[in-house]
């Protein structure tokens, strides 16, 4: 219990619309790494070493941030052909809600478009998805994500 206690004291987690500020800001950084930078150093300053992903279409996705990793560096590597499907989300700004973990961190929740292309095609709308990820706050003052469930993948209508 000790230690427990010990970690809680240890971060100051923020409350109200300087924790959602923080929060929607290290989203934007973690999705535009991943989607547009493709940069597996930096996407792995955005986890805990004990991330785990869970997708409701591809199952328990990553046990690990260096699986998740590896997983995307392999992703990165097909970017540059013309027949790799490219994607970029796009979080549905109304949809975000933010809550404090006290000692610990924040769950992160909302809703994501996703646009699609091939190589470098014409984009077009996707699909939608929810998600709800759980924020560490680092000592060092950096949030890391440390779950993510990624449900409700579904196509949107066009209008």
């Amino acid at each position: 219990m000790l230690p427990l206690l010990a970690f809680a004291a240890a971060v100051t987690v923020p409350t109200g619309p300087a924790l959602t500020q923080a929060i929607a800001a290290r989203d934007v950084g973690l999705f535009r790494t991943y989607f547009d930078e493709c940069d597996p150093a930096k996407m792995e300053s955005f986890l805990t070493p004990d991330l785990e992903f869970y997708h409701d279409k591809t199952g328990f996705d990553a046990h690990s941030a260096r699986q998740f990793v590896d997983d995307y560096a392999r992703k990165c590597a097909d970017y540059g052909r013309a027949d790799t499907v490219r994607l970029r989300r796009e979080l549905v700004a109304d949809s975000l809600n933010v809550e404090a973990i006290p000692g610990f961190g924040a769950i992160e929740e909302g809703d994501h478009l996703f646009y699609q292309r091939q190589g470098n095609g014409p984009e077009h709308l996707g699909g939608k998805a929810h998600f709800v990820m759980l924020w560490q706050l680092g000592e060092d003052g950096q949030w890391r994500v440390k779950r993510v469930l990624s449900y409700s993948h579904r196509a949107v209508d066009k209008p």
